[in-house]
């Protein structure tokens, strides 16, 4: 199936006064329609200046963006402005206009593109029950809560019909419980019409809470790409397991060379393997860290042991672990 958006050795530098910044650096990407695609990154990473590149924001310094099978970068401006119209945008502060009106805000789109005032208003009402409001439809943005002011900003996009919804840190400004509920309304969305959505983010929360695939940005280059429980249960860059091991550094004052870290997800979480571990060899085992975290719906524990100094049962406990059909990668370096 061709990707909805092919990102093809993209590059992006900023000329500033005394030197140049590259904010990405030879990025390559697939995006498949009907995805949920999360880019991760710590502040500064790039994640941000990419997004921007997808719709031409910001214009590549080389490099290419295809979407829906159009280089964007070959297009003359009038193509330009209507393959836009397929990419719809929503911010972390919302770009609602003050002076309007709920219902007035979502009617904006359609008024640009001539649709008459009726059959726009209509066409409003249904996109505000969709994402909850409608009883806010004379309501202006001053009245409404942060999570109605990004529920707003959503139906406003669904006005233009887009096949591509692209989330620039949507959630930050938000407290936990109403993230997760935009963030289920942005998943009902893809899944109800289709809409191929790609979220920038800084929080691997977001990610493991509604995204298929993601791609980790660190310092302008792409660091590792996949579905997001490939990369949970076996991150293979130092930039990916700095995201995923979040919350371990609570633990490096334990003492002890052999430590190891297991994920499992529902389907092998029914057996007591650690439990069952220890009787076998009748040795105990330190469990440093333990968690789960919902991927995708599905549940996946993770759990960071610390094994025996004893080298060759240390090596019968990995193998016991492997065989039991857990994930399993040797912590180096991580305590002691």
């Amino acid at each position: 199936m061709e990707p909805i958006i092919k990102i093809e050795h993209l590059n992006k530098e900023f000329k500033l006064k005394d030197a140049n910044v590259y904010a990405l650096q030879d990025v390559t990407l697939d995006i498949n329609r009907g995805d949920i695609y999360g880019i991760i990154g710590m502040s500064g990473a790039g994640k941000s200046t990419l997004v921007r590149c997808l719709n031409l924001l910001e214009r590549p310094t080389s490099g290419s963006v295809i979407v829906n099978g159009q280089e964007l970068q070959k297009l003359s401006d009038k193509e330009l402005r209507a393959a836009r119209k397929d990419i719809g945008m929503i911010f972390q502060h919302f770009n609602l206009l003050m002076q309007r009106s709920v219902i007035d805000n979502v009617c904006f789109p359609m008024e640009l593109d001539g649709v008459k005032k009726t059959e726009a208003r209509s066409r409003a009402m249904e996109y505000l029950k969709i994402v909850g409001l409608e009883e806010k439809a004379n309501a202006y943005p001053a009245q409404l809560s942060g999570g109605q002011k990004q529920r707003v900003a959503i139906a406003r996009v669904l006005a233009s019909d887009p096949k591509i919804l692209l989330c620039d840190e949507a959630t930050s400004a938000l407290d936990p419980q109403t993230t997760k509920s935009i963030l289920q309304l942005i998943r009902e969305i893809n899944r109800e019409y289709g809409i191929t959505v790609v979220i920038i983010t800084h929080e691997m929360s977001v990610v493991q809470e509604i995204c298929t695939h993601v791609a980790i940005i660190d310092h302008g280059r792409l660091a590792e790409h996949g579905s997001v429980a490939q990369i949970f249960q076996t991150p293979q860059t130092k930039e990916a397991k700095k995201l995923i091991y979040q919350g371990y550094e609570k633990v490096t004052e334990m003492k002890g060379r052999h430590c190891v870290r297991i994920t499992f997800s529902e389907n092998s979480s029914f057996e007591p393997v650690i439990g069952n571990m220890v009787l076998a060899y009748k040795t105990p085992v330190n469990i440093l860290y333990a968690n789960t975290r919902d991927i995708g719906g599905v549940a996946n524990g993770e759990m960071v042991l610390q094994l025996p100094d004893d080298r060759d049962m240390a090596d019968r406990m990995i193998s016991y672990l492997k065989n039991a059909k857990l994930s399993v990668e040797e912590l180096k370096n991580y305590v002691g």
